[in-house]
């Protein structure tokens, strides 16, 4: 079975359960949240994973009729067909709170950088590669967005039709 760009499948459970050599695994993608962020896999016991395409995952809370003709089934969550998988603006907005490594928190002038879509020198002794930005709102850490970290500078990995000026 190959992708269609126009129909979901759910992901399977296992690689022995694929059907398509390369095409992401429901165990893939736990261990991959769980390695690269400390996010616990139970985090996930309510949801199944979709694929729209080649690697193009999504997330859906609950399990769809089946079969179910749609545009869009829960919310964009992952690229999985490229070098290193990139998890979405969303899908951090939503499971970033749960992330216990590679989180690199921003201040007030940093976040207002960022979220505008620009890059930025940074400090940063973690793992480089794709990092969820945090930053304090409303008196909480709160995960605002998916960073890209190589030769000390965090580029902005907002869409552009989502970054936003801040600044007075």
């Amino acid at each position: 079975m190959s992708n269609d760009s126009t129909k979901f499948t759910r992901l399977p459970a296992t690689a022995a359960e694929r059907e398509e050599e390369g095409r992401a695994t429901r165990e893939a993608v736990l261990e991959f949240w769980e390695e690269r962020f400390g996010v616990p896999p139970e985090t996930f016991d309510d949801h199944t994973f979709w694929e729209r395409g080649a690697g193009k995952l999504w997330v859906y809370r609950g399990t769809p009729p089946s079969p179910v003709d749609v545009e869009g089934l829960g919310m964009t969550f992952l690229r999985t067909r490229q070098e290193h998988w990139k998890p979405t603006l969303e899908a951090v907005q939503r499971f970033g709170e749960h992330a216990t490594k590679n989180v690199i928190h921003l201040e007030e002038s940093e976040a207002r950088a960022f979220v505008a879509g620009h890059g930025q020198e940074l400090d940063w002794d973690g793992d480089w590669g794709y990092l969820i930005v945090t930053h304090d709102l409303a008196g909480r850490r709160e995960p605002v967005g998916v960073g890209l970290y190589v030769y000390g500078e965090l580029r902005s990995q907002v869409p552009k039709g989502r970054r936003r000026d801040l600044d007075d």
